[in-house]
């Protein structure tokens, strides 16, 4: 069977509680594109191939930092912008002050809609990029056998319904929490070439 294993990268360590402004959530997200990783905590999820030589992963640090965490200083990186997580776009809205949540789930569900996308990419090009992404894995899966992709929650998500499309057969998803494995499965084509008996 060949394998292909969408991993959620693990918790940024950046400050959520409190209220935000406009201003406030923006820098936020700018702190959580170059934050560490939080140093406590982390458990390697079970499942995960123990040793691979190389690991793709988004060009985002805490996507590379968690791929260095799951395999370790020898495993070669193969960073790719197109495995970056979906754009975001904070409203600006002066007045008023607002969890952070609140600001983050109102930026993608605007966007989702087309109406938060001005300057970033849109939905329907991210979608795009998904696809893309889904058939890049599935081909290195056909020449490496075991595929992992260190990435995002929402990228994951659209590239798991990308391959699904593909034939590929979700037999594991852990959901879209930090470090959730998704693994997906594809019968390798046993047909003998033409000729052979």
């Amino acid at each position: 069977m060949l394998r292909i294993f969408l991993v959620r990268h693990y918790e940024p360590d950046v400050e959520r509680s409190g209220y935000f402004n406009a201003g406030e959530a923006c820098k936020f997200l700018t702190d959580y594109d170059a934050a560490g990783l939080v140093q406590t905590r982390f458990q390697r999820p079970a499942g995960l191939p123990e040793q691979l030589v190389k690991v793709y992963c988004s060009a985002l640090p805490r996507a590379k930092q968690t791929a260095r965490l799951l395999f370790g200083e020898d495993a070669e990186l193969v960073e790719n912008v197109d495995f970056n997580e979906f754009e975001r776009k904070i409203l600006r809205l002066p007045l008023f002050r607002f969890p952070i949540e609140v600001w983050l789930t109102g930026a993608r569900l605007l966007w989702l809609l087309g109406l938060n996308d001005k300057g970033i990419e849109t939905f329907g090009q991210a979608r795009e990029r998904a696809r893309r992404c889904a058939q890049t894995l599935a081909l290195k899966a056909e020449q490496e056998g075991v595929v992992v992709l260190v990435a995002h929650g929402f990228l994951n998500a659209f590239i798991r319904q990308a391959l699904k499309k593909l034939g590929w057969q979700v037999v594991r998803h852990d959901g879209n929490a930090y470090l959730g494995v998704t693994e997906l499965v594809k019968a390798v084509d046993a047909r003998l070439p033409a000729g052979n008996t």
